[in-house]
């Protein structure tokens, strides 16, 4: 089919070859219609019939262009003009105000249109000064589960990150919640009822050293914990930064605010430390991992501890299937109650950006 439009294109855009851009390809085949942009791998013409067409780069041997096209070189100068490709292969732009500039082939880095040029500057643009909505990338997950019989049960997971990075600063916000009810007993009963969330801002102050600030919030039906509130800030080390591996350790003070369902209210300062860990362990799949030790400080020996880990398989570009274990380590919970309280979901993941 595809074979079939690009005939089409090509011969019924013959006549109009002199009013428009033309591409000449390895085989002798031209194209004609409107060149809109280029990069290393594939160049795109919108034809009248076929719509856009995308051609090899490697494929283009000739560029007769009748508008002017922006041509980003490696040496990172950008000539602007209309475009022709004379006998030696090279590519001549005749400039407004330099008269005819040639290039080779191989040191093309892009070719656009003024229409995709004013968009490309807006782009960049947006990255170099971005508003405060900008950027925005982020995650929804989503899990249930239900039986009917002997048992009625149900649980009912959702947790949602978003997180806005530029070289400068990062805002990350965060949120996991499970509920789960059960009538094994006769009576119908909630066996489960916890959530978790926060917020948290790093700034970068030099490549590697940045400095952080955060909020954490948490309440556990079956702590007996109606809120946690936890303000904390510091230093950190991006320790390792790369396309597959990023790293970063922290250390810092943290407040440790606690409402209790049997009215117990306790505060503590402590100290915060920990790393945070992102691994691209294959093409589709990413590990993230978090760890944050508190150690008290007004009340010595009693410390907690979060911890946090996750896989997500890409299904779609904008579909994942995730698998996350979120735990909580309370070193002096209340009489009868357990230290160690475990969130294990799993689901789909919807994933949007800004």
């Amino acid at each position: 089919m595809k074979a079939l439009l690009l005939s089409l294109a090509i011969a019924g855009c013959a006549g109009q070859a002199l009013a428009a851009d033309q591409v000449t390809m390895k085989n002798g085949d031209r194209l004609s219609g409107t060149i809109t942009k280029s990069d290393t791998k594939g160049l795109v013409i919108k034809t009248e019939f076929a719509g856009d067409v995308t051609i090899s780069w490697d494929a283009v041997t000739g560029i007769t262009s009748t508008s002017q096209l922006h041509v980003n070189l490696k040496d990172g100068q950008t000539v602007v003009g209309t475009v022709t490709t004379p006998q030696d292969g090279r590519l001549a732009i005749a400039t407004k105000e330099t008269g005819a500039v040639t290039a080779a082939k191989d040191a093309v880095v892009a070719i656009r249109s003024d229409a995709e040029q004013t968009a490309y500057d807006a782009e960049v643009e947006r990255l170099r000064n971005p508003r405060l909505i900008d950027l925005w990338t982020g995650t929804l997950d989503l899990g249930y589960a239900n039986t009917h019989g002997n048992a009625n049960t149900s649980t009912f997971s959702l947790s949602g990150n978003a997180a806005r990075a530029t070289s400068r600063d990062k805002i990350s916000v965060y949120y996991t919640s499970v509920f789960s009810s059960s009538n094994a007993s006769g009576t119908q009963l909630t066996t489960a009822d916890a959530k978790r969330g926060g917020l948290a801002y790093n700034l970068n102050v030099s490549k590697q050293w940045f400095v952080f600030g955060s909020v954490d919030l948490e309440s556990d039906q079956f702590q007996s914990l109606d809120l946690r509130f936890v303000p904390a800030g510091g230093g950190g080390y991006h320790a390792i930064a790369n396309k597959v591996t990023t790293l970063d350790l922290n250390l810092g003070v943290s407040a440790n605010r606690e409402f209790f369902s049997t009215g117990l209210n306790r505060t503590a300062a402590a100290i915060v430390a920990g790393e945070e860990l992102d691994q691209k362990l294959n093409k589709i799949t990413t590990l993230h991992e978090k760890l944050m030790f508190y150690p008290g400080v007004t009340d010595t020996g009693n410390y907690r501890i979060n911890f946090d880990v996750s896989a997500v398989t890409v299904l779609r570009k904008w579909l994942s299937w995730q698998l996350t274990a979120s735990d909580r380590y309370l070193s002096n919970p209340l009489t009868g109650r357990l230290p160690n309280d475990i969130l294990f979901t799993t689901g789909f993941r919807l994933t949007f950006a800004k």
